[in-house]
C-alpha cells in the first residue's frame, strides 16, 4: 500500500506559518496549537494553498508564495459601504468610540459579518466587509503533519472529523 499523499477526500493535518513578503510580519501561525486540520478539495481553505500542497506526503515541508488571485483576490469596492452613524448608537452608547481601524461584526441574515472601519465621519460610518488579507500576497512554510482517507461520512459533511476537526 503506498503512502497516502494529498489529494481530493484525504484529510489532511498541517502546521503552518503564514508570512507577509514586504515586511515579514507572522499574520497567522499553529505554532503553539494543535495542526490545522481540513478536508481536501472542500472549499475551507484558500484555493492557492491547496494546489500548493497537492501531492504533499506526512513529513513533507513545502514553501510557496501566493498572489493575491490564489489566495483572498483583490479587494471588491462593492465590500464596502457607509452607513448611517445612527446604525451604531447601541455600541457607542456603552462607551465606546468606534475609530478607523477597528474590527466590527454585524449580525446579518446570512449570519455574522466582521468588517474593518475605515472612515468615521459626524453622520456616517464607512465599513469594509472585504477580507483582512484581500488584495494581499501571502507567503506560507507548512509542515505536513498527518495525512488520511476520509470517511464517507466527512465527505458527505464537507469537513474533517475527530482531532482538530468538527466534533459531532
Amino acid at each position: 500500500m503506498s503512502e497516502t499523499t494529498i489529494e481530493q477526500n484525504v484529510v489532511a493535518r498541517v502546521h503552518y506559518t503564514g508570512t507577509l513578503p514586504d515586511t515579514g510580519e507572522v499574520f497567522d501561525s499553529s505554532e503553539g496549537r494543535d495542526p490545522l486540520t481540513y478536508l481536501v478539495g472542500h472549499g475551507q481553505m484558500i484555493p492557492g494553498f491547496e494546489e500548493e500542497m497537492m501531492g504533499a506526503g506526512q513529513g513533507e515541508r513545502r514553501e510557496f508564495t501566493l498572489e493575491p488571485e490564489r489566495a483572498y483576490g483583490h479587494p471588491l469596492q462593492e465590500l464596502i459601504t457607509e452607513f448611517p452613524r445612527d446604525q451604531f448608537a447601541q455600541i457607542e452608547e456603552t462607551g465606546v468610540e468606534i475609530e478607523v481601524g477597528m474590527t466590527l461584526v454585524a449580525q446579518t441574515f446570512q449570519g455574522p459579518a466582521p468588517f474593518m472601519v475605515t472612515a468615521v465621519k459626524e453622520d456616517t460610518i464607512t465599513a469594509d466587509f472585504n477580507h483582512a488579507m484581500a488584495g494581499k500576497t501571502l507567503c506560507f512554510s507548512v509542515e505536513v503533519v498527518e495525512v488520511r482517507p476520509a470517511t464517507e461520512e466527512e465527505i458527505s459533511h464537507g469537513h474533517a472529523h475527530g482531532p482538530g476537526g468538527a466534533e459531532h
